[in-house]
């Protein structure tokens, strides 16, 4: 073969090298582009959990109080901000107490501790703290000095909290409102034929949603009751407190209890060994009580993932979102559930809800419409045609000319008639 025609041969089109390079070019700016909007996108994502879970209480507003959409909103939306402050003021103001109180007796403190009274005094002494300041007090002072630096950082850092906190409200507010309008615009992108499947697979992704988070609170506030009537029956100082802890650590999947109740359990060892070992039994009964009694009754009818799936999902969400990804993680993991299983019982498991024809699937209702059309425009094509005049009554339809019989041709046998009859006998 000549070599001018094997290089024709074997030569990569332009087309096709510029294809190429446009696809690795848009993928590299796609990625680039996600990496920068990573918090916008996290931002959208909690904004979007938290108004599927708020959506319920809106709808039921809407339809069944007959309140307008903008006003059952704004009630939904400021009950829940309401119970949010509520929330960590209960949870923030016991520790601000104790810190205003810390400060009232820092003089005294810091008397006991140089005369070596009371435990602060018992602690210098035993490890000898004084001795140690003296020494290094110029690598303190420095050190405090120094500090400007990471408290501009700590201020930043509450100032893109914030800014991110009001965002993430002002979001939920606008999904809420116009939520269902949005959806209706997207389900108008898609084809009428699987309309109400992705209708019927968005429904069962929001129930699977908010029965979880319903499920998991009510686990947690149960927890938190159940921890504040000990920690009370015990005496347990910062029961208040701890007792919100470890509601707001039950919401955490498969750890979440278990941190609850080694800050519980330690603040009731300090108060004293035997109330810390009766906290602990607690715990310990309470755990198996939730996991085999609460988990099943509360959990059966809302979100049934495998605890492979669920660990699965835990490691991922913390992974990309930390505390919050854990948080998202098993309501994250539902949604797939749902998609999978309708992808699975449409193509591959139970029977279609609508039998189909032909190569292309349609579905039968629609060729049973095609043929209906057919057959009334049929109808109407036929109605146009003259009507034939009927026959009177009493009259005989008059008959054509009899047709003529076939000539036989020459070679076909004569045909024999019946015999001429004779004259009679006998004349």
């Amino acid at each position: 073969m000549p070599a001018a025609a094997r290089y024709s041969r074997d030569r990569v089109p332009w087309r096709t090298i510029l294809a190429v390079l446009f696809v690795v070019l848009a993928s590299a700016f796609a990625v680039v582009t996600l990496q920068r909007l990573g918090r916008i996108i996290t931002w959208f994502v909690v904004a979007a959990f938290f108004a599927a879970i708020l959506t319920p209480a809106v709808d039921l507003l809407h339809h069944r109080a007959r309140l307008p959409r903008v006003l059952a909103t704004l009630i939904v939306f400021l009950v829940g901000i309401a119970a949010m402050a509520g929330m960590l003021y209960a949870f923030i103001r016991p520790l601000v107490d104790q810190a205003y109180e810390f400060a009232d007796n820092l003089p005294s403190y810091v008397e006991e501790a140089k005369a070596g009274r009371g435990p602060a005094g018992d602690l210098v002494t035993r490890y000898e703290l004084d001795t140690y300041l003296e020494r290094n007090q110029e690598k303190l002072r420095e050190t405090v000095t120094g500090a400007g630096g990471p408290v501009a950082e700590l201020a930043s850092g509450i100032f893109s909290t914030l800014a991110a906190v009001v965002t993430i409200l002002v979001l939920i507010f606008l999904l809420l409102l116009e939520g269902p309008k949005v959806i209706a615009g997207l389900l108008q992108l898609i084809p009428p034929r699987h309309r109400e499947r992705v209708r019927r697979v968005a429904r069962d992704s929001n129930r699977a949603i908010t029965g979880y988070m319903f499920g998991n609170l009510a686990i947690s506030v149960i927890a938190g009751v159940a921890t504040y009537l000990v920690l009370w029956a015990l005496g347990v100082p910062f029961r208040g407190v701890l007792a919100l802890w470890v509601a707001f650590a039950d919401l955490i999947p498969l750890v979440g209890a278990t941190l609850g109740a080694v800050v519980a359990t330690g603040v009731a060892f300090l108060d004293s060994p035997r109330t810390g070992v009766i906290v602990l039994i607690f715990f310990i009964i309470y755990q198996q009580f939730e996991n085999h009694v609460l988990q099943v009754s509360i959990m059966s009818r809302t979100v049934d993932l495998n605890p492979l799936a669920v660990l699965a999902s835990v490691l991922v969400g913390v992974e990309l979102f930390g505390i919050l990804g854990a948080l998202l993680a098993i309501p994250a993991g539902g949604v797939l559930q749902v998609i999978c299983r309708d992808i699975y019982d449409t193509n591959l498991g139970m029977l279609k809800e609508e039998p189909t024809v032909g190569v292309d699937e349609v579905p039968i209702s629609e060729v049973q419409q095609e043929e209906a059309a057919e057959e009334a425009k049929a109808a109407v094509e036929g109605s146009d045609r003259p009507e034939q005049p009927l026959q009177p009554e009493g009259e005989r339809p008059q008959l054509g000319p009899v047709p003529t019989p076939p000539v036989l041709g020459p070679l076909s046998p004569p045909v024999a008639g019946p015999p001429a009859p004779g004259p009679a006998a006998g004349t």
